[in-house]
C-alpha cells in the first residue's frame, strides 16, 4: 500500500514551502470522471498561470487542474526565488538563431513578464515577499569579464542595452561586496520572492474564480481528442475530458510519462540556505536592495537575500540519472550541497563560521536545444509548455499568456515569438543520453575550475562547451 503523504512531508521539500504560511494538507483527489472545458495537468506556475489567463478572459469556463502531489510541489515551490528577465538560451544564441528583430522582441517580452507578474500580485493582493531590487551577473576574477562585455555588446546589437549597466569593481561594491568580484552587469528588471507563496496564493485566487484543483491525483495517460471528442487526462480513479483543450504543464516531470520521456530531461538544481545574518554581518556585505545575483560560471550560481535576512546559494552539480529518473532522494546530494556551502563562504569570507539550516533541490526541464516548447494542436486539443532550464518563474507567466492565445486561436505579438509551436528534436536514446549529459556536466565543471585557476577566460572550443552551447 502506498503511504499517504502529509503536510509535514511537503513542508520539508523546501524552505519556501515550510514558510509559505499556507496549509499544505492536500486538497481532495479526483474520485470520478468529469467533462470540462479545460483540463490542466500540473499545479505549478505553468498550469496556474494558464488557468489564470483563461479564466480571466472567459469567467464562464469550467477549468480543472490535476496535480500529482500538491500545488507548488515541484520547481515552482523549490526554485531560487528569482523572477529574472532571462530566457533559457543566451542572448548571443538568440541573436544568431532568430536575428535582431525577433531576439529583441523576445527579450522585451521577458521584461514584460516580470512587470506582468508584479501587476497580478498587486491586483490579486498576493503576499509573496515580492521585491524589485534588480539583478546582478558578476565576474569572480578577471576571467569572466570578457563574457560580461560580450553580453553587453549583444544587448547593444539587439537595441536593448539601455536596460543594462556594466559596473566596474567600485560600482559593484556599492551594491554588494563579494570576494574577488571584478565587474558585473546590472538590470533593474528583476525581482525576488518566496515562490511557494506565489504558487499557493495564486491557486487560492483561481479557486475564488471557480477553478477546481485536485491534488494527489496522478495523470497516468493522456488521450488525444478528435473533431468529435475532447482530449482526456486519465487517472487511476477517474478521467477528465476537456472539450476545448487539455494542457500538459508538468515541466521536468513530464519526462516520467512514456510519450514525453525524450522530449525533456530532468536536471537537478540544488540550494543551500544560511541561518539569518546579524546586522553586523550584513553591514560588511551590503546587498541592501536584495538584488538577485548570478555569476559567469558555466556551472551556474544563483543567490538571493531572503526577506528574513538569510543567504540562499544555489547551483548545479547533482549528476544526471540514467533513464531520466526522478526520486525524492535525489533532492539532496551531500557532495554538491557541501560544495555550495564552501563556495558561499568563498564569496563572503566574513561568513566563514555561518551555519546552514536548509538544503534542498529538485529537477528542472531541459529540451534538446535548450528552448522551451509552447504548443497547441487544435486537432488533438492538446497544449503543452515545458523546458525552462531553470528560468521558469518569469517564463511560465509568458507561457500562460501564450497558451491562452493559442487555445483561443488568437494571433498576437506573443504567438509570433520563436518558441511558439516550436518542437525541439528528441533527446538521444539511453545510454547515449546518460553518457552525453554526464560528459557535458563534468566537462563544464572542469572548464570552470581551469578558468578560475589560470585567470584566463574559457575558449569555448572544448567539446563540452560546444555540445552545451545554448
Amino acid at each position: 500500500m502506498t503511504k499517504v503523504k502529509t503536510a509535514d512531508f511537503y513542508k520539508n521539500k523546501s524552505f519556501w514551502l515550510e514558510n509559505c504560511q499556507d496549509n499544505l494538507t492536500p486538497r481532495p483527489s479526483l474520485e470520478e470522471s468529469k467533462v470540462v472545458d479545460i483540463a490542466i495537468m500540473g499545479a505549478g506556475f505553468t498550469g496556474l498561470w494558464t488557468a489564470y489567463y483563461l479564466i480571466r478572459q472567459n469567467p464562464s469556463l469550467n477549468i480543472v487542474i490535476l496535480e500529482k502531489e500538491i500545488t507548488g510541489y515541484g520547481a515552482s515551490g523549490r526554485n531560487g526565488g528569482w523572477c529574472y528577465p532571462v530566457f533559457s538560451v543566451t542572448p548571443s544564441t538568440l541573436l544568431e538563431r532568430y536575428g535582431k528583430s525577433m531576439a529583441r522582441e523576445l527579450q522585451l517580452a521577458m521584461f514584460d513578464s516580470v512587470t506582468e507578474i508584479g501587476n497580478v500580485i498587486e491586483k490579486e493582493n498576493i503576499q509573496c515577499d515580492w521585491t524589485i531590487g534588480g539583478g546582478l551577473k558578476v565576474s569572480l576574477g578577471q576571467q569572466g569579464i570578457p563574457s560580461l562585455e560580450n553580453e553587453l555588446l549583444t544587448y547593444k546589437k539587439m537595441g536593448i542595452d539601455a536596460h543594462y549597466q556594466l559596473l566596474n569593481k567600485s560600482q559593484l561594491e556599492k551594491r554588494v561586496r563579494i570576494q574577488g568580484a571584478e565587474r558585473g552587469i546590472y538590470t533593474k528588471h528583476s525581482a525576488v520572492l518566496n515562490p511557494a507563496k506565489l504558487a499557493r496564493q495564486l491557486a487560492n485566487v483561481l479557486e475564488g474564480y471557480g477553478v477546481k484543483i485536485y491534488e494527489q491525483t496522478e495523470v497516468q495517460k493522456i488521450k488525444e481528442g478528435t473533431s468529435r471528442k475532447g482530449s482526456r487526462l486519465i487517472t487511476q480513479s477517474g478521467s477528465v475530458t476537456a472539450n476545448i483543450a487539455s494542457v500538459i504543464a508538468g515541466e521536468a516531470y513530464v519526462s516520467q510519462l512514456k510519450e514525453f520521456q525524450r522530449k525533456v530531461i530532468p536536471m537537478y538544481s540544488l540550494i543551500t540556505l544560511t541561518e539569518p545574518l546579524t546586522k553586523q554581518q550584513w553591514s560588511e556585505i551590503g546587498w541592501e536592495s536584495r538584488e538577485s545575483i548570478g555569476s559567469t560560471r558555466y556551472s551556474i550560481n544563483y543567490l538571493q537575500r531572503t526577506r528574513d535576512g538569510r543567504i540562499l546559494f544555489g547551483g548545479r552539480g547533482q549528476p544526471y540519472r540514467f533513464g531520466s529518473k526522478i526520486k525524492d532522494s535525489f533532492d539532496v546530494h551531500g557532495p554538491t550541497h557541501k560544495t555550495l556551502q564552501q563556495m558561499l563562504k568563498k564569496w563572503f569570507p566574513s561568513l566563514n563560521n555561518i551555519g546552514f539550516t536548509h538544503s534542498w533541490g529538485g529537477p528542472v526541464g531541459i529540451t534538446r536545444d535548450w528552448t522551451p516548447n509552447f504548443q497547441f494542436n487544435k486537432h488533438s486539443r492538446i497544449a503543452n509548455a515545458w523546458g525552462y532550464v531553470g528560468q521558469g518563474v518569469s517564463t511560465t507567466n509568458l507561457a500562460g499568456r501564450i497558451l491562452r492565445d493559442l487555445i483561443y486561436e488568437k494571433e498576437s505579438s506573443l504567438t509570433k515569438l520563436p518558441m511558439v509551436q516550436h518542437q525541439s528534436r528528441n533527446w538521444e536514446m539511453e545510454p547515449l543520453r546518460w553518457i552525453g549529459a554526464r560528459f557535458v556536466q563534468n566537462g563544464l565543471e572542469r572548464v570552470d575550475r581551469k578558468s578560475e585557476k589560470t585567470g584566463f577566460s574559457p575558449t569555448g572550443n572544448t567539446l563540452a562547451e560546444r555540445i552545451g552551447l545554448h
